[in-house]
């Protein structure tokens, strides 16, 4: 194993990397400029105590916790995969809960810590394409929460004028401070908790297009290029 390897797995050179990741979000949060597009979809379910499943890619999980600001607790999925809790660990610092698991490694337990803080009248939020794609395309597993919780999707993306966009899966977004920058929330997707399979198809994709176009929307606002999608997911379930 390499030394910057070892160095990775050290739990304290990993809790000052999260530290610092969050003091950095902090400062591009604090010195850029916030448009709010459409916010009011989720005050009214923030100020009636109604709880939603908020969606957002994956490449844009940096700069969400600046969507957050109803006062409640939102409670974020997380792979419990090593770079999913380094993402844990930092999202922790602005106040957010997190649930270990995906909708598939770990489904069945995350499946349930969800559904006990919906019942609840609590807040999930989701990557429908986490934790390794395909990119901006999303699984059947946001949908499924909606269906048997009976809470609504409410999808937001997070757009940005300075950035760096990594070459990563995702296309990971690394916002830079100074920015001209927009949160755009797309309206409330219901999903029938007795939806057939062929409702359920449409659920998803009618999330995933929302969420890609809050996504386009935020970029178009800022003055950036469009991120594009990968390949859509075929019925059996994979990218061409």
């Amino acid at each position: 194993m390499s030394l910057s390897k070892r160095i990775l797995k050290s739990d304290t050179v990993r809790n000052i990397a999260c530290w610092l990741t969050a003091k950095y979000i902090r400062f591009v949060v604090a010195t850029s400029t916030w448009e709010t597009i459409r916010g009011e979809i989720p005050e009214a379910y923030w100020k009636e105590g109604k709880p939603f499943i908020l969606a957002f890619w994956h490449g844009r999980i940096l700069m969400t916790p600046r969507c957050w600001t109803g006062g409640k607790t939102i409670n974020m999925l997380i792979s419990q995969h090593r770079d999913g809790q380094l993402i844990a660990r930092t999202v922790t610092h602005f106040g957010v809960t997190t649930i270990a698991g995906s909708t598939s490694k770990g489904g069945a337990i995350a499946l349930r810590a969800m559904l006990k803080i919906l019942k609840s009248n609590g807040y999930v939020g989701i990557t429908p394409d986490g934790p390794r794609g395909p990119r901006m395309r999303a699984s059947e597993g946001v949908a499924s929460v909606a269906r048997i919780s009976g809470a609504p999707v409410i999808p937001v993306g997070v757009g940005v004028s300075n950035r760096k966009v990594l070459s990563s899966w995702d296309r990971f977004i690394i916002a830079k401070p100074f920015s001209k920058a927009a949160i755009v929330w797309g309206k409330p997707i219901e999903v029938s908790r007795n939806a057939s399979d062929k409702e359920m198809e449409a659920a998803r994709l009618q999330i995933e297009q929302s969420l890609i176009d809050v996504s386009v929307e935020a970029d178009q606002y800022c003055g950036q290029e469009i991120i594009e999608p990968a390949p859509p997911i075929t019925p059996d379930g994979e990218s061409p």
